[in-house]
């Protein structure tokens, strides 16, 4: 993929969807924002995950809104450190906005000993895009089947390290979904980070990891087929997907709450007025019916903050990984 791709080439698939839902913008006065200059959507992960997913759905139709280019930037590398600290350091004049995850804007702050911004100081919120809650599963054959059941198991064998967990890898949702519960209940858990979901989720299938959790994008085909079965999702509500699924909250450890958000961000000190603009189109294109059912086929619920709700909600989660991490002694350098 060419470093800066233009959406309205490289996104023809989403605007066959969503095309038809939007009509451009009128042009702008001379000298407002924008004056016709595109503008840069970082994405701090390869093309191809969710985070680059869902800038796509989105940057199309915000082209059209605001009647100027919108150009992905993928810039990967460490949990979305990279091309965050690339957006943090971009002039604040509304012509370049991020993508920014649970990773990147509340976890790897505590993660990692040095990073190049300041997750919060260094942004101003835009737009939370949605919230994507985990699933607990453990493999077809296992014994287990509640909560209760997982727990009980893993301090049965505490001396080994409790049961086994797979992740995607270090410092990601899934890894710090096992790490709240552990810091939650007092369970000790062995984490068993891989290089993605793909070969986690295979392992835990195949009984050599004894559970892991992922999003329903991950684990769903796994469960509708028999291979996994679920034991709890992460959110503070059932899922619509998995009704019968309790909450971990339900299951007995209440306050429980998580998921794997995607929201955008601009750099701090970009004007008010470009904020306001661009939450206002952001939340149009999110509300629309295509949007809202691409999100919830990635396994998210989509979100209706205000920037002013999404800059406390990143406060409040920054503060609640920064606890969980010391806690469970992790680093990813």
């Amino acid at each position: 993929m060419q470093r800066r791709t233009l959406i309205q080439a490289s996104f023809a698939a989403g605007a066959l969807f969503l095309g038809a839902s939007f009509t451009a913008a009128p042009a702008l006065a001379q000298g407002s924002w924008p004056t016709g200059k595109a503008i840069t959507y970082v994405v701090p992960f390869p093309p191809g995950g969710n985070t680059d997913t869902l800038a796509r759905v989105i940057a199309q139709p915000l082209s059209q809104a605001l009647g100027t280019p919108v150009v992905i930037d993928n810039k990967g590398g460490a949990g979305g450190s990279v091309g965050s600290a690339i957006a943090a350091r971009a002039p604040a004049d509304g012509y370049t906005i991020l993508g920014g995850t649970i990773s990147s804007h509340a976890i790897n702050v505590s993660l990692y000993s040095k990073l190049d911004y300041d997750p919060v100081k260094s942004f101003t919120p835009v737009a939370m895009l949605g919230s994507g809650p985990l699933v607990l599963v453990v493999p077809a054959a296992s014994p287990y089947r509640t909560l209760d059941d997982v727990l009980a198991a893993s301090k049965s064998k505490a001396g080994v390290g409790g049961l086994s967990s797979a992740s995607p890898g270090t410092g990601t949702s899934p890894h710090m979904a096992l790490e709240l519960l552990a810091y939650q209940t007092g369970v000790k858990f062995t984490h068993v980070p891989y290089k993605g979901s793909g070969p986690a989720v295979q392992d835990v299938i195949g009984g050599q990891v004894d559970m892991m959790f992922d999003t329903t994008l991950i684990v769903g085909p796994h469960i509708q087929s028999g291979k996994l079965r679920p034991i709890a999702v992460t959110s503070s509500k059932r899922l619509e997907s998995l009704p019968d699924v309790p909450t971990i909250a339900e299951a007995g450890q209440k306050g429980f709450d998580m998921g794997s958000w995607q929201a955008v961000f601009a750099p701090a000190g970009t004007p008010k007025a470009i904020v306001d603009r661009l939450h206002a189109e952001i939340m149009k294109i999110v509300a629309t019916p295509e949007v809202q059912a691409r999100l919830k086929s990635f396994g998210m619920l989509p979100s209706t903050m205000t920037p002013a709700d999404l800059a406390d909600f990143q406060k409040a989660e920054v503060a609640k990984w920064a606890q969980v991490i010391k806690a469970a002694g992790i680093k990813a350098d």
